[in-house]
């Protein structure tokens, strides 16, 4: 079971350099961003705070996110892209080159074939048509799929050659070895010339479910929002520490306890 927030020693949250979350049900609940979340976030940058927002959802959502949240950069796809602004023009970076993008498309395409074939009842994910790298199905956001069926479809994937990850609203076929965690770690070299691997003490990771499992992993403050707690059985790293309040206001919680430490140290 993760430790409470408060256990998070007052001098690693006064080190840090910047906070990477989750969006879904990390920042959002019922699929729209909570005021507490949005205001947090402001707080946190206008402290000098790097801010990185990683999410399964499409490369179209980063670039908007990009664009018009206060954050440095926007991974989407479970980590197969990036967007940033530099001044007014936004800027995209992918995991992989080019060529093997259009090979990972091939691989797409037989993993919606067969699952087509296996479980028709299973549909794509409603954002679906913004997304560049990847395959998701709808199993939490507009259905309510049971555990068996999840499972099925997981399987089919990963029958198929796809790597398969799911979270609290989406299943995922990966066409590549990307994950959250390492898609970070890549696009924060790329745009903001941090190591993410030596320095990944100095980041705290915020999420609530399966796709966070890698960045749970690798991030030593860990940090799961409440809700978090329906997914811990199967999590194959669970967060370090749990907020009290679930989804946007306990985003909220871990801001304000980063920042009361960082103001008593005076900052950086």
């Amino acid at each position: 079971m993760p430790n409470p927030l408060s256990h998070i020693p007052r001098e690693t949250l006064a080190a840090l350099e910047g906070v990477i979350s989750d969006i879904d049900d990390t920042v959002t609940r019922d699929g729209r961003m909570e005021a507490e979340a949005f205001d947090a976030m402001h707080q946190l940058a206008a402290a000098g705070l790097k801010l990185i927002a990683v999410t399964g959802r499409p490369l179209g959502w980063s670039d908007v996110a990009a664009h018009l949240w206060p954050v440095d950069l926007a991974v989407g796809e479970n980590g197969a892209g990036w967007a940033w602004m530099t001044g007014r023009t936004l800027g995209h970076g992918y995991y992989q080159e080019a060529g093997e993008r259009a090979a990972s498309q091939e691989l797409l395409s037989g993993v919606r074939a067969r699952v087509a074939d296996q479980m028709p009842s299973i549909k794509t994910a409603g954002d679906q048509y913004l997304r560049r790298c990847d395959l998701a199905y709808d199993v939490g956001e507009t259905v309510s799929l049971a555990q068996d069926d999840i499972d099925r479809l997981l399987h089919l994937i990963e029958e198929t050659g796809a790597r398969s990850t799911v979270s609290s609203v989406h299943a995922h076929a990966v066409p590549g070895d990307w994950n959250k965690a390492l898609g970070v770690v890549r696009a924060a070299r790329a745009v903001l010339d941090a190591d993410l691997d030596s320095e990944r003490d100095r980041w705290l990771f915020i999420g609530d479910s399966g796709n966070d499992a890698a960045a749970f992993a690798h991030f030593p403050v860990s940090v799961g929002v409440r809700n978090v707690e329906q997914h811990l059985g199967r999590l194959s790293s669970p967060p370090t520490y749990i907020t009290q309040a679930d989804r946007g206001r306990g985003f909220q919680e871990m801001a304000m306890a980063v920042l009361r430490n960082r103001d008593r140290t005076g900052g950086y």
